[in-house]
């Protein structure tokens, strides 16, 4: 027998604002692709690095915050502190020095957690949150994705 899941998301709250917003971040990480000749494969890369990067650094919060905040089991504190060492050791994959690459993941990590908030915790981002990430992210990606220094 095979369920089928339903999954129901509103995005009522993406105005023409911020579609608009979002065509022209694109526009400026296609141009900032074509400026620092990096491949689109590398770009792909080190963005998934730094969402999963995000990713277990959240779940390694979040577990302990449902111990403390809302009385469930201690034995969360256990995937918690794997979640948080898998975090400490995925920013050791990034190709660029460390103050680098914390600059550039916060941008990725407010990005994740407007996600968390809408798909976790139930909460509609207001267009505020999802054009503040967006800055964020374009941040990141300056950051992150500059041209290699000239030796």
């Amino acid at each position: 027998m095979t369920a089928l899941i339903q999954v129901n998301i509103d995005l009522s709250f993406v105005s023409r604002v911020e579609v608009n917003f979002v065509k022209y971040v694109t526009r400026i990480l296609i141009f900032y692709t074509e400026l620092t000749a990096q491949s689109p494969m590398d770009i792909l890369r080190i963005s998934l690095l730094y969402a999963v990067t995000a990713v277990a650094e959240i779940v390694g919060c979040y577990l302990p915050w449902l111990v403390l905040r809302q009385g469930r089991g201690l034995w969360l504190l256990v995937p918690a502190a794997l979640s948080l060492g898998l975090f400490a050791w995925l920013l050791t994959l990034h190709p660029s020095a460390t103050g680098r690459t914390y600059a550039a993941y916060g941008g990725v990590y407010i990005a994740a957690a407007i996600c968390w908030l809408w798909l976790v915790d139930g909460v509609t981002p207001s267009r505020w949150d999802v054009i503040g990430a967006g800055i964020a992210l374009l941040g990141m990606a300056v950051i992150a994705l500059q041209p290699a220094a000239k030796a």
